[in-house]
């Protein structure tokens, strides 16, 4: 997270910052996010957390539907990928440098 707010900070660009694990994003949010996104849905998921690996997600993602995938990924924030970045029409999870200055950088974000 550090990195991500010291290259905000570098770019010169405002945001405002949300904690998921106290408020997690609605299975709406998650939907939304999703779409704006592009990407497979297995990649919002915070692979490498605890609480990841203690519920076997690993396993239960292969064969879970876009509707259970959802739920699970709006039940608890340690399970969505973080950080999350977006400026309302694009989105971004985790923190990447060249996707993140070739997405938000070059627009003038």
């Amino acid at each position: 997270m550090k990195k991500a707010k010291n290259w905000l900070a570098q770019n010169e660009i405002a945001y405002q910052t949300r904690h998921i694990v106290d408020e997690h994003p609605t299975r709406e949010e998650i939907i939304d996010l999703h779409k704006k996104s592009g990407l497979e849905l297995k990649k919002l998921f915070n692979t490498s957390g605890a609480k990841y690996k203690e519920l076997g997600l690993k396993n239960i993602i292969k064969t879970a539907s876009a509707d259970e995938l959802y739920d699970i990924l709006a039940s608890d924030g340690l399970l969505v990928k973080r950080p999350i970045i977006t400026d309302g029409e694009k989105v971004l999870f985790g923190f990447n440098e060249k996707d993140w200055e070739r997405v938000f950088a070059k627009s003038g974000q």
